[in-house]
């Protein structure tokens, strides 16, 4: 309902003949990516609401993990859409949804932030490729932080670091289209 709502709202501002069908789909998948549901869960206070709801035999850093976890608050805010959907309808639920994600609806559409396309194609004009590697983990299951090589032929171009792999490689693909060697 997330994606669908984001899709019909982005598909007719879009001119298709200039995005096509492939940047649509990764401005789409950014504007309801898990960081951006994240965002909304904050704005939209769901941390605290759900601390005041928690069973009081929930021990408090588990109750803590949870709240701050963005994968455990981007599924609550699907179910919660998926609830309105099932309450109010298709049309009401998606201006909700537009609404409550219009931010990130404007920063990807403004600022798309697809690093790693950008660096492939880049290094795909001079015949190279980019491999990731992650090259350490850490933190606890529920808050883990990934780094990530950026790797062209055998040398370590940039590094990253982020809450999943995929956001850590974006990182490392960012720092690698900031630094001089994407440039050679």
């Amino acid at each position: 309902m997330l994606g669908l709502s984001v899709t019909t709202h982005l598909f007719p501002l879009l001119d298709a003949e200039f995005y096509g069908a492939g940047r649509l789909t990764k401005i789409r998948a950014q504007a309801v990516s898990g960081r951006s549901c994240r965002e909304v869960a904050d704005r939209l206070g769901l941390p605290e609401r759900l601390r005041r709801a928690a069973p009081e035999e929930v021990a408090q850093p588990a109750l803590e993990a949870l709240v701050s976890t963005e994968r455990v608050l981007a599924s609550v805010i699907e179910a919660v859409i998926g609830a309105c959907y099932l309450a109010y309808g298709f049309e009401r639920t998606a201006e909700a949804v537009r609404e409550a994600f219009a931010p990130e609806i404007e920063q990807a559409l403004e600022r798309p932030a697809d690093h790693k396309s950008a660096l492939q194609e880049r290094l795909a004009r001079r015949g190279e490729v980019v491999a990731y590697e992650v090259t350490a983990e850490s933190g606890p299951p529920h808050e883990r932080i990934f780094e990530v090589a950026a790797v062209v032929g055998t040398d370590v171009v940039s590094r990253g670091s982020g809450r999943s792999k995929k956001e850590a490689e974006q990182a490392a693909a960012a720092a690698a289209l900031q630094s001089e060697v994407s440039e050679a």
